[in-house]
């Protein structure tokens, strides 16, 4: 049998002790064991490396020089596995790695930058990278460790990922400020027929989020326009005379303002989402929690 196999964690312990205290009687009253049990894992150290390890001499144990050419290294070692159990302290102004997020335009426009002020001033080592959400491959990437963090919407990801929420929000629905709607509250038929434009970030179609909502009141929106990015809108609305369902997080803003209506879409949900083998992952707890206190 290979020597490396027949050596456990407590002979080491053994011997580091008896190289210490060169007593067997102290050995076993520290390590909590009879003085019958620590003699026998001496048997057994001594035939696993062919010497006699200690010779008795009076009340003590002379170690013999290959025994005292171990004592360094086998400290050593038993120090690096006492490091193995201690807690994973996760300290963000001394921390050095780098951090993948996957993250929807409305995410990199709402949370993002408070996010990467904080880091900037409380994680300094830590470097991040952002990459467009695409949900189409998002589950090979996340399982190949290409992402560490989605920022996201529930409907957008596998149901092998863990995920928290960090914030409901709301749409609201606007357009240009020089658009001349009436003043009153607009009814949802009123707005269904209106010119509407609506972000669809994965897939170019003419299509909203709201449209089933819309549906439940047997009314079929009028969308003409679609863009990719909600960043879009409000340069187009300024200039158009369309109105927009826009997330309430990304406003205000000079261009566009809000319209009294009848009723609003329900709230969605804003998610950060990852794969359970990073659950216990220190970097990944301290980013989630400052993300949802943003």
């Amino acid at each position: 049998m290979n020597g490396i196999s027949r050596l456990d964690i407590k002979q080491l312990r053994v011997l580091n002790a008896l190289l210490d205290l060169k007593n067997l009687s102290q050995v076993a009253r520290k390590m909590g064991l009879t003085q019958q049990a620590i003699s026998e894992q001496l048997r057994k150290l001594r035939d696993l490396f062919n010497d006699r390890l200690f010779i008795r001499q009076g009340n003590s144990m002379v170690a013999t020089p290959k025994a005292l050419s171990m004592q360094q290294p086998i400290s050593h070692i038993l120090k690096q596995l006492e490091t193995l159990l201690e807690p994973d302290l996760f300290i963000p102004q001394t921390y050095k790695g780098v951090f993948t997020i996957s993250a929807t335009d409305y995410a990199t426009q709402a949370l993002l930058p408070q996010l990467f002020k904080i880091t900037r001033r409380e994680a300094p080592g830590l470097k991040l990278i952002v990459r467009d959400f695409a949900s189409d491959n998002v589950n090979q990437l996340i399982k190949a460790g290409e992402l560490d963090l989605l920022i996201t919407f529930p409907e957008f990801i596998p149901d092998n990922l863990t995920y928290v929420t960090l914030l409901e929000e709301q749409h609201l629905c606007i357009t240009g400020c020089g658009n001349e709607l009436i003043k009153e509250p607009l009814t949802l038929t009123q707005i269904a027929a209106h010119p509407q434009l609506v972000v669809s970030p994965s897939r170019a179609n003419l299509r909203g989020s709201h449209d089933k909502w819309f549906a439940t009141r047997d009314l079929k929106r009028n969308i003409v326009m679609s863009v990719p990015s909600f960043s879009a809108v409000p340069d187009i609305l300024h200039t158009t005379d369309m109105i927009a369902f826009y997330p309430s997080r990304l406003l205000p803003n000079s261009k566009v303002k809000q319209l009294r209506v009848e009723a609003l879409p329900p709230t969605f949900k804003v998610i950060a989402a990852w794969h359970p083998r990073t659950s216990d992952s220190a970097i990944h707890r301290w980013l989630i929690e400052t993300l949802q206190n943003i």
